[in-house]
């Protein structure tokens, strides 16, 4: 049987098998013997028997021979051919794990990609060492590995189901294997075999109707089945079988009426064989004319048509010009003859036709891929009787030993011999000349002068005896021959089998007379007719037909000649003992395989030759990306140059390693081609992270456009946009959640926080209670007598949290705090949305019979967006916003005499700027912002930059680093802010992610410290405000440039990454503080700067450091006093302080800093908050 895989555009699709096996390491851990008999000490077949039993006794069945793979048969179900294994051996080394024969089929597939040829796995060994189970293996392996859609998924699946059908048709059991592949069984049986397994799977598994349809019953009954007395095989049900059998053929895509067709001649196969003859006056009859009856049924024929076919022939008699016609009667021995010759013929072409079945369903374009040829064939045979089968089965297993021993010893060896390799020749045994005996024409072989001796006779009796007699005249004296008495003996590779000569010409001859055909043609039966295409012409027959010696010799030769045509994998399988019992090795006869497989001479070409050679155009080719540019460099002009700058590059010694022959590279180890291997991963890993960088950073950049985008048409054409807010990103994640897992407790197990921030939401008095890390205190800012509450908003699948973090009031301890749900509104009772028409962050959410609730909320844009998503997959419903002037709403009833509803009042005030002016009087809140952008303002898309290749190593990482913070709808939590009260929001849309403090000591003096300060600001004074003189011819004006103190990396993709002491020059001061700048070439925003509107100045200041211990000093250049009840200082214009930590309290747009928490060392008591603008 040859199984041939087609592989079209299959590529690996597991990643992370690749990236697994970077890194060669050695799976074995209880290694038993040698697990690669190259490395034996002794090379003799004593040595390798004793290691073969040795690995066999431990279960392990798979021992290496170099790249050859021995299997010993363990007839038993071993472990290691689970899933987990297929996923070991995918994408590794063949020797990085232990021997197997996954590791085989792994290399081959993965070679046949890499080179893109043809690949075959040439599987031999007796009959019963387990060829057709290693089969099964290889292909269930290519079917795991390989990948493909839903058309690729099915012929794998036919692949995988073929073997049920053609084992049950072309598989019988023999005295040695159970499941033997075989051929010419219809009609004869040995003692203790069977005839083909679907004979048994039908008698057994069909069911009452179809046997009485069919003519079915028990076994014995059918003279093609009970002439050895064996009708069953241990441990094997055919009833189960058939229903598989059945199985395998829907899958294949056989539909019920042709499966019914199929058993109709498999039960008229058997039925033939039950008509009997009789002599009468020295001519053959039909003894009871009752047995053609199911035959001619079966076959929708006449049954007299078939008595007339099987008991006499048409001739044809030439008398000059006049031709005469005759029907010929026949004797009863040529009507057994002609009987089984019909029998052989409907099978064999039921066989063929099944096969073409299955070709037919596995559709592909073979011009189109690279194969993959399993070649599982029947075994070498050895039996007490040897007939004519046994000697078409051995002859094609020496064919098979010819293919071995040319395209690995001979050819080896004829190849360092070529390549001008240094070799020391090993003598093998070439059984060419027993291929000779066998098939030659001139002078004749055996099978030349058997079909010489069956065109001469046309009986049976003395066609045998002359046979022998002509045989013995005419290859006598050949040294691989010997005569004896009725039979004959021939030398083979695997030992000397004796033959005896009865029916060697009755089954050589295999003649299906045309009055057969013609039989067959008469039938109203569609399948039949199309066994039995050939177009016979009348009152004509051939007086010389084609004989079965003929047939299995050039069928041989073809397969020969598509095996040279492919890359060669060898297995070969060793049956350990006769009675088919599990752990059971008997020496002798694994030695003598041993011998007559030449694994002794196999393993010493091994230990002289190299483990791996490669025209120099495929090694480079392949090895190419190791060298950077390798292809385009004009100082090396041909491929062996290339190849010895790939080999220099790894360090190899040239001695040990390889060796350069005229077309090809030898390398002698293959841990050397591990090397080269795991290096080619390596380059292969890197450029496709470059690659999925930069696909990542396009699909954010999409993802973060299209969410910007759905967010603006909420707003578009209602409300004005800030300037500094429209382009920003969405992170969803700005209160830190991964350090407040206490804010995860309040929701649900598995209910997903979209949303997070730290928001004011202003009382019924319109006041707020600050809370700090550092003292417990109120602290009303003096700007208004109306306070905001600093409460953490939090948006969920199902509500909307409004949640307070509440300092020292645990019951048992004061030191504690607690976060504490002030309000949860569930998304179904969100009655609408209100938001004015100005730029300010307000935003009232009102409830269905509650009272609303009044919040102040930064990211007011997102926050909306996401709850309008969250609002509509949670009701089906859209979420009701409103865009007006004046808020009127319901606060929550208390005992407070004052009104229960309460107004907020929008206007425009161009004093304010983006500042936000607050008033209150009464139950009104008077809400006062400067004008902002149109209401129609989209946000700009955001385009990825490309990524291009720099000077020196640090641009170049920061070139292609990507920025993964959180930046979709669905975002998970990140460490932005810091805990405890005051935490971190991101206050502007447009904010990165401020360089990090430099680790330098501090200053060791006061003016040490000052003359530094002013070394800082009058240098970025001065590159700020440095002009080029005004002389012709007017020379480009050149831009201010800074020199950065510090080293920073960029978070972002348009944020440049710099050195200390780099020099950017300033393209474009932004107010928002964030100034675009250049360096070596590259365009983005440089750093964090607050520039003063009048001076040209420039402060340092700490844009992210919250609530961290730290160093800073500052100068502060207006005058600063702060007061409370207990504390108070005064700072001076020009005064420095130094203090040890700051924490954010609050912030919005229109602040860098609103109010910072800060802790001065100079008054170690004072700890306070100020306001800074």
């Amino acid at each position: 049987l040859l199984t041939t895989i087609m592989l079209s555009s299959i590529q690996r699709t597991r990643q992370s098998a690749m990236d697994k096996h970077l890194h060669w390491q050695w799976h074995g851990i209880d290694q038993v013997g040698v697990h690669d008999m190259v490395l034996l000490a002794t090379v003799d077949e004593d040595a390798i028997v004793q290691n073969l039993r040795k690995r066999y006794m431990n279960s392990v069945m798979f021992t290496y021979i170099g790249p050859v793979l021995l299997s010993v048969n363990p007839f038993t179900q071993m472990p290691y051919f689970s899933e987990k294994q297929m996923d070991q051996y995918q994408g590794a080394n063949q020797y990085e794990n232990p021997p197997h024969i996954y590791a085989l089929t792994d290399d081959m597939y993965r070679n046949m990609l890499i080179d893109n040829e043809n690949h075959c796995v040439i599987i031999s060994g007796e009959s019963g060492s387990g060829k057709t189970v290693s089969a099964k293996y290889i292909m269930n392996y290519v079917a795991h590995i390989s990948g493909g859609g839903p058309e690729v998924e099915r012929i794998k699946q036919i692949i995988l189901e073929t073997n049920a059908v053609l084992e049950a048709f072309g598989n019988a059991k023999t005295i040695r294997n159970d499941n033997s592949s075989r051929f010419t069984r219809v009609v004869h049986q040995n003692p203790d075999e069977r005839n083909f397994h679907i004979f048994y799977q039908l008698c057994a598994g069909c069911d009452d109707q179809l046997k009485r349809n069919l003519g079915i019953t028990e076994p014995s009954y059918f003279n093609y089945l009970n002439q050895s007395g064996t009708y069953e095989i241990a441990d094997v049900s055919d009833e189960q079988l058939y229903k598989v059998t059945m199985k395998a053929m829907e899958i294949v895509g056989i539909d019920n009426s042709t499966k019914i067709e199929i058993l109709k001649i498999v039960s008229a196969i058997l039925h033939i064989g039950n008509i009997k003859f009789k002599e009468v006056n020295n001519y053959a009859d039909i003894e009871d004319p009752a047995d053609l009856e199911y035959p001619a049924y079966l076959l929708n024929v006449d049954p007299d048509a078939i008595r007339k076919k099987l008991t006499s022939r048409r001739m044809e008699s030439k008398w000059g010009t006049e031709n005469d016609v005759l029907d010929v009667k026949l004797n009863v021995d040529q009507a057994v003859y002609t009987r089984d010759a019909l029998a052989k013929a409907l099978y064999h072409r039921l066989f063929d036709h099944l096969v073409q079945l299955v070709n037919n369903a596995l559709t592909f374009d073979v011009n189109d891929c690279r194969k993959i040829g399993i070649l599982d064939i029947y075994g070498f045979e050895i039996f007490e009787k040897n007939g004519f089968e046994q000697f078409c089965i051995n002859f094609v297993n020496e064919k098979l030993q010819q293919v071995f021993i040319e395209l690995t010893l001979k050819a080896e060896q004829e190849e360092y011999k070529q390549e001008g390799v240094q070799w020391i020749p090993v003598e093998y045994f070439n059984n060419k000349v027993v291929c000779d005996l066998i098939e030659a024409n001139k002078p004749p072989g055996i099978f030349s002068i058997l079909n010489d001796v069956c065109a001469q006779t046309h009986g049976q009796s003395g066609g045998d005896d002359h046979f022998l007699q002509k045989m013995n005249t005419s290859v006598g004296n050949h040294p691989h021959y010997r005569q004896a008495s009725g039979r004959f003996l021939i030398v083979h590779y695997a030992g000397n089998v004796e033959y005896n000569v009865e029916g060697f010409c009755e089954k050589n001859r295999d003649t299906l007379f045309d009055d057969l055909i013609q039989l067959m043609q008469s039938s109203g039966n569609e399948l039949v007719l199309n066994l039995f295409p050939e177009k016979v012409q009348k009152n004509c027959v051939k007086t010389r037909t084609t004989t079965f010696g003929s047939k299995i010799r050039k069928q041989a030769n073809e397969l020969l000649t598509s095996l040279m045509g492919s890359v060669p994998h060898y297995i070969r399988c060793i049956k350990p003992n006769e009675q088919k019992r599990p752990f059971t090795f008997d020496d002798a006869r694994v030695k003598h395989q041993v011998k007559y497989l030449g694994l002794k001479e196999n393993i010493r070409v091994r230990r002289a030759g190299f483990a791996y050679r490669r025209p120099y155009d495929k090694f480079v080719k392949r090895y190419a990306i190791l060298i950077d540019d390798l292809q385009n460099n004009n100082s090396m002009k041909n491929d062996l140059a290339r190849t010895k700058t790939i080999l220099k590059s790894m360090n190899f010694d040239t001695n040990d390693a390889f060796c350069m022959g005229q077309t090809k590279i030898f390398i002698k180890n293959p841990e050397t081609v591990f090397q080269l291997e795991e290096k080619r991963e390596e380059k292969y890993a890197h450029f496709a992270k470059i690659i999925q960088r930069a696909w990542r950073r396009c699909r954010m950049n999409k993802k973060t456009n299209d969410m910007a985008q759905r967010a603006s048409d909420i707003l578009y054409g209602h409300k004005q946009r800030r300037r500094a807010s429209i382009n920003r990103k969405f992170f969803g994640d700005y209160i830190g959640l991964d350090e407040k897992p206490e804010l995860k407790t309040l929701v649900g197990k598995r209910e997903k926080i979209w949303f997070a921030d730290s928001v004011c939401k202003y009382d019924r008095r319109f006041k707020v209670e600050l809370k700090c890390n550092n003292f417990m205190q109120k602290s009303y800012l003096k700007i208004n007598i109306f306070q905001a509450c600093i409460r953490y908003l939090l948006l969920t699948s199902k509500a909307v949290l409004i949640v307070q973090h509440i300092h020292g009031k645990t019951k048992r301890y004061s030191n504690q705090s607690e976060y504490v749900v002030k309000r949860h509104i569930e998304l179904e009772k969100i009655a609408s949305v209100m938001l004015s028409p100005n730029q300010d962050d307000f935003l009232l959410l009102t409830v269905v019979n509650e009272h609303a609730t009044l919040v102040e909320c930064v990211f007011k844009t997102e926050f909306l967006m996401k709850l309008c998503k969250r609002f509509q997959d949670r009701t089906g419903k859209t979420l009701p916003i409103e865009f007006s002037e004046i808020f009127e709403y319901t606060v929550k009833k208390s005992n407070w005499p004052s009104c229960q509803t309460k107004f907020v009042k929008f206007e425009i005030d161009a004093q304010c700027l983006n500042k936000t002016r607050l008033k209150s009087h009464g139950n009104t809140l008077h809400v006062a912002v400067g004008a902002g952008l149109k209401n129609t303002s989209r946000p700009n898309a955001r385009r990825v930059a490309p990524i291009t290749k720099q000077t020196g190593s640090y641009s170049t990482q920061c070139s292609s680093s990507v920025h993964t913070s959180n930046q979709s709808d669905c975002f998970s939590p990140a460490s932005i802010g810091s805990a405890g009260y005051g935490s971190v929001k991101q206050v502007n849309s447009y904010r990165r992610k401020a360089p990090p403090l430099p680790h330098a000591q501090p200053p060791n003096s006061r003016t040490e410290l000052k003359a530094q300060l002013e070394r800082i600001t009058n240098n970025s004074i001065s590159k700020a405000n440095g002009a080029p003189k005004n002389k012709p011819p007017i020379p480009p004006k050149p831009r201010p440039k800074l020199r950065m103190l510090y080293s920073y990396e960029g978070q972002d993709d348009d944020e440049l990454c710099f050195h200390s002491n780099d020099i950017i020059e300033i393209i474009q001061e932004d107010p928002s503080g964030w100034w675009q700048g250049r360096l070596r070439g590259k365009h983005g925003l440089s750093f964090w700067l607050i520039a003063g509107a009048s001076a040209r100045r420039a402060r340092l200041v700490s844009s992210k450091l919250w609530n961290v211990n730290l160093n800073l000093f500052f100068i502060f250049d207006a005058e600063i006093k702060e007061s409370s009840a207990e504390k108070s200082a005064n700072f001076r214009k020009g005064q420095l302080h130094h203090f040890t930590s700051i924490t954010c309290v609050q912030g919005n747009d229109d602040y860098l800093f609103t109010y910072l928490e800060i802790t001065f060392s100079t008054f170690p008591r004072l700890a306070g908050i100020m306001e800074f603008s």
